[in-house]
C-alpha cells in the first residue's frame, strides 16, 4: 500500500515515516504543504496521513486535492488542535479520521489498519486469478491448495500486481507505487522482486501467471 504523509515537525515525521515502513507500507514523505500538493495531485495513494498547521499549503487543501482526485482514498488527519471547531472543520472537508498530538504510535498504526480494513471492505476483502488467491485481511496467500510465504515486500507487489491484473504494469509504474517517488530507476530491484514470486508461484506450476513484456515490464494474466 502507498501512502502520503505530509507532516512539518521533522522529528516525528521521520518516526511517522520509519513506522509507516516498518508495517510494510512504501510512504511518499514531505514535510512541506507545497510539495504535499504536488505528491497529492501526481500520484494515487491508498491512504493519506496530513498534519493540517502546514507552511505553504495547509492540510485541509491538500486532504480537498486528494479527495477531488479520488474520493475513496481514506485521509487520517493529525494536528495539535483539539477545538471541536476544527474537528468538525476537519471531518467536514472530507477526513476519514482525526487524531490529535501528543499521540501513541500504536494508535496511529491501528487507526490507519482500519482505514486500510474500511477500504478493503468497499473494494472486497480478496483478490484472485486462476487458482492464485490473496487474502488481504489475513495477508494470506494460496495458491491452489498450497499457502505461500511472502516478505512484507513480495506482498505488496503481487497485491499491486493483483489489482492491475490482465495489464500491462512498467518497470516504473511498479516503482512507483510499491516502493516511492524517490526510488532510484536504475537498480533492477523491481526484476529482482519478480524473480522472488515467480520462483514461490510459478516454478512449480504448469500455468504460468507472471508474464514478461519484453522492454516494457510485465503482466498478472492467465495464458490461453
Amino acid at each position: 500500500m502507498r501512502v502520503l504523509l505530509v507532516e512539518d515537525n521533522g522529528p516525528l515525521q521521520r518516526i511517522i515515516e520509519k513506522r509507516l515502513s516498518e508495517e510494510g507500507y512504501s510512504t511518499d514523505s514531505s514535510s512541506d504543504g507545497d510539495e504535499g500538493a504536488g505528491f497529492a495531485c501526481a500520484y494515487d495513494y491508498d491512504l493519506a496521513i496530513l498534519d493540517i498547521m502546514l507552511p505553504k499549503v495547509s492540510g485541509l487543501e491538500i486532504l480537498k486535492m486528494i479527495k477531488k482526485r479520488n474520493p475513496l482514498t481514506p485521509v487520517l488527519l493529525l494536528t495539535a488542535k483539539d477545538s471541536v471547531v476544527d474537528k468538525v472543520a476537519g471531518l467536514d472537508a472530507g477526513a476519514d479520521d482525526y487524531l490529535v498530538k501528543p499521540f501513541a504510535f500504536d494508535e496511529l498504526l491501528a487507526r490507519v489498519r482500519a482505514l486500510m480494513r474500511r477500504q478493503t471492505d468497499v473494494e472486497g476483502s480478496s483478490l484472485s486469478i486462476a487458482d492464485l488467491t490473496m487474502d488481504l485481511l489475513a495477508r494470506k496467500v494460496q495458491r491452489g491448495s498450497k499457502e505461500i510465504t511472502l516478505t512484507v515486500k513480495e506482498f505488496a507487489l503481487l497485491e499491486y500486481m493483483l489489482r492491475n491484473k490482465q495489464r500491462i504494469l512498467t518497470r516504473s509504474q511498479i516503482a512507483d507505487h510499491v516502493w516511492n517517488y524517490s526510488f532510484d530507476s536504475g537498480t533492477n530491484i523491481v526484476d529482482v522482486y519478480i524473480r522472488y514470486l515467480r520462483r514461490k508461484i510459478d516454478s512449480d506450476e504448469s500455468q504460468k501467471l507472471i508474464h514478461t513484456i519484453r522492454g516494457v515490464g510485465y503482466i498478472l494474466k492467465e495464458e490461453a
